[in-house]
C-alpha cells in the first residue's frame, strides 16, 4: 500500500522540474497542437495524466501548462458547458466560444493557470484557429508557444515559423519544436502528444521522445 502512494507527488515533483512545452499553429484548414512530457513510462495512464492537450470539442482542443489535474477538470468544465451550447444553438461551438468559455472558468478556478493557455481548433466560420492568453486577455494568433519549458526554443520558433505552411509542414514546426526543448532540458525518454484539427476532425498522436527526430523519415 505505501508505495503507491508515493507515485503521484514524484510525477508531479518531476514534471515541475523539467517543465512542459505547449505550442499550436494554425494552417490553411486547420491548426496542429503539441505538448510534451518527461516521463520515460510507458504506462498508458501515467502517459494519459501527463498530456497538456484536452478535448474540449469534436474539433476544439485546449493545452494548459498548470497541473494536469487543474486542466482536466477545466477541461471536463468547458466540454459540458460546450455540450449544452451547442444542443441549444443547434450547432457546432464556434473557436472563439470554446475558447472565451476556457479563459472565464480558468481565471475563476485558479488565477495563475490563464498565463499559460493556449485554445486551438476549427469551425465552419473562421477555419483553423489559434487562441492564448497574452497578459490576462484572449487573442487569436498564427501561433501560438506557452509552458514552462518553453523560453529555450522561443528563438528557434521565431526563426522557423513562416506564414502559410501546410499541414504537414506544420506537424514538422510543431514536433521540431518539442523535440529541441526536450533535448535541451537533458532528459532522455519524453512522450510528445500532437494533435491536428481539420474539418473532418480531430486526429490525436503520441510519439515517443526517442522516435521523434525518424517520425517523418517513415
Amino acid at each position: 500500500g505505501s508505495n503507491m502512494e508515493g507515485t503521484g507527488p514524484e510525477w508531479l515533483s518531476a514534471e515541475v522540474k523539467t517543465g512542459t512545452t505547449i505550442i499550436a499553429i494554425e494552417f490553411d484548414g486547420g491548426v496542429v497542437l503539441g505538448s510534451d512530457s518527461r516521463v520515460s513510462a510507458g504506462d498508458a495512464v501515467v502517459n494519459r495524466v501527463m498530456n497538456k492537450l484536452s478535448p474540449l470539442h469534436d474539433r476544439i482542443f485546449c493545452a494548459l501548462s498548470g497541473s494536469a489535474a487543474d486542466a482536466q477538470t477545466i477541461a471536463e468544465m468547458v466540454n459540458y458547458q460546450l455540450d449544452v451550447h451547442s444542443v441549444e444553438i443547434d450547432a457546432d461551438p464556434k473557436v472563439r466560444s470554446a475558447a472565451t468559455l476556457v479563459r472565464n472558468i480558468s481565471y475563476r478556478y485558479k488565477e495563475e493557470l490563464s498565463a499559460h493557455l493556449i485554445v486551438a481548433g476549427w469551425d465552419r466560420h473562421e477555419g483553423g484557429q489559434v487562441y492564448a492568453t497574452l497578459n490576462g486577455l484572449l487573442t487569436r494568433q498564427p501561433f501560438a508557444i506557452g509552458g514552462s519549458g518553453s523560453f529555450y526554443v522561443y528563438g528557434f520558433v521565431d526563426a522557423e515559423y513562416r506564414k502559410g505552411m501546410n499541414k504537414e509542414e506544420s506537424q514538422k514546426f510543431v514536433l521540431n519544436t518539442l523535440s529541441l526543448a526536450m533535448s535541451r532540458d537533458g532528459s532522455s525518454g519524453g512522450v510528445a502528444y500532437m494533435v491536428t484539427i481539420d474539418e473532418q476532425g480531430a486526429e490525436e498522436k503520441v510519439i515517443l521522445g526517442n522516435d521523434l527526430m525518424t517520425f517523418f523519415d517513415q
